[in-house]
């Protein structure tokens, strides 16, 4: 005699399937963590690697109300201390008898690396899951992102199997060679506490001094006029500023490319007359540089994107008329 089997007990067969096939979707398990780096209160610290330099930075981040507040400080060498409260940065650094304040706009940082997975994203890489590591003390799922041209990096990630947040991250250039990497070797989850740890501790006794930009003109031509006619491919235009320069007269041009992972700045000045222009290609650790004259003004593209993704870009800018 064949017996129905109850929809309860259905369900606790099938539950333990359906969450690994959920854990074996790198995209999910991605989205997680782009989500939970911004969601969740940790204090960690991590050790970020380009190249043969490596530095560690402690990290507190808390998610209110009012939006995500964090405090990184840099552990090696000069004490830097940066306060973030969304995508505005304070920057805390001593000179001489002073310490310095410096606001600037930032983008995505670690462990914050990993934003909205949109399609174009998933059409320019292949993600899968290949093992799991421990990182920091947590398990981690390593998820492989493979680009599906030769116009971007791979990467891997090691994503924290119970909270979803990044535990670490490898970028690999088109040799396969590990140029840049950042893993927590401490992380803790905190409970929502108050805001006394939201304060700069550096150099107590100092005079601080708001960094003011030097006197600038303006230029006659708008960052919208600039035209970038072949950006290869995924790329798009996400954000642009007006930055002032130390020892610059002039503001320079930013706009930004990225095809969801990773970005691009294109830096566009006007020439000072008598001053020789930059132009050819610089490779520092993971970073390509790439330097060109357009009509009068100076280009610079730079990028941890591979060398023809720099050069395309500033050998296709030109300005409407």
């Amino acid at each position: 005699m064949r017996t129905a089997v109850p929809g309860l007990l259905c369900w606790l067969l099938l539950a333990p399937l359906l969450a690994q096939a959920a854990e074996e979707d790198p995209w999910l398990m991605l989205e997680k963590a782009g989500q939970a780096a911004r969601k969740l209160n940790y204090k960690g610290i991590f050790a970020y690697q380009s190249g043969r330099d490596v530095s560690n930075l402690q990290i507190t981040h808390v998610n209110y109300p009012q939006g995500e507040f964090a405090r990184v400080v840099s552990l090696d060498g000069a004490p830097r201390e940066v306060l973030r409260h969304g995508n505005e940065a304070v920057i805390y650094s001593p000179q001489n008898e002073k310490v310095m304040i410096e606001k600037r706009r930032v983008q995505s940082s670690f462990p914050a690396l990993l934003p909205g997975l949109a399609d174009a994203l998933k059409a320019s890489y292949q993600a899968r899951v290949t093992g799991h590591e421990r990182v920091g003390g947590r398990d981690g799922v390593v998820i492989q992102l493979i680009p599906h041209d030769h116009y971007r990096y791979a990467y891997r990630f090691s994503v924290d199997r119970e909270f979803g947040l990044l535990l670490k991250s490898l970028m690999f250039n088109e040799k396969n060679e590990v140029v840049e990497q950042v893993a927590f070797s401490q992380l803790s989850l905190m409970p929502m506490t108050s805001m006394d740890w939201f304060h700069p501790n550096i150099e107590r006794g100092k005079d601080y001094v708001m960094q003011s930009p030097e006197p600038t003109a303006q230029i006659q031509t708008d960052s919208e006029a600039w035209h970038v006619n072949q950006l290869p491919p995924g790329f798009v235009k996400v954000d642009q500023a007006t930055l002032s320069m130390p020892g610059k007269v002039l503001p320079v041009r930013q706009l930004i490319y990225s095809d969801g992972i990773s970005s691009v700045s294109l830096f566009i000045e006007i020439m000072d007359k008598g001053v020789q222009p930059k132009s050819g290609h610089l490779l520092q650790g993971p970073t390509n540089i790439y330097a060109n004259t357009v009509e009068g003004y100076q280009v610079v593209v730079v990028g941890e994107v591979p060398e023809i993704v720099v050069r395309q870009i500033g050998d296709s800018v030109s300005l409407k008329k």
